[in-house]
């Protein structure tokens, strides 16, 4: 047992996840610091500020039909590229020794994973024109009265 084998797993367990939330934090706090910037700046000169440009609830992200369906698509996309990568991989390369079995199978399921959710796209598509359509016409009339 050599210290790669030990220093690996540590930076995945334990690094990793302390600098995603670092990276989250710092990010919110920039943020805050900018708005609280533009309120002083609004302040000094004077013009009326909105009360809720400083709220700590985040703004509420729309949701549409078309949304979900265009996730479904990338997830398609990602799951069948790695499922069709993890396949070759394991059929073309010296690894197969080790890991040719094992990745093949893994490669197996998320390439089923990824056509799945294709199937779930297009059937989708297919069956939500009505509502996408309804969703795009109410988003476009509330950008004209914006």
């Amino acid at each position: 047992m050599n210290a790669g084998d030990i220093i690996v797993p540590i930076g995945i367990c334990v690094v990793l996840p302390i600098i995603i939330v670092w990276l989250v934090l710092k990010a919110r706090k920039n943020e805050v610091d900018r708005k609280a910037e533009i309120m002083l700046k609004a302040l000094e000169a004077g013009v009326p500020i909105d009360p809720n440009l400083l709220s700590a609830q985040p703004k509420k992200r729309v949701r549409t039909v078309k949304k979900d369906l265009l996730e479904k698509l990338n997830g398609a996309c990602v799951t069948s590229a790695l499922g069709a990568a993890m396949i070759l991989i394991s059929l073309f390369t010296n690894y197969e020794k080790y890991y040719g079995i094992p990745m093949t199978v893994i490669g197996g399921f998320l390439l089923a994973i990824g056509i799945a959710l294709f199937i779930v796209y297009f059937v989708g598509k297919r069956m939500l024109v009505k509502e996408i359509e309804a969703e795009e016409k109410a988003l476009a009339e509330n950008a004209e009265k914006e």
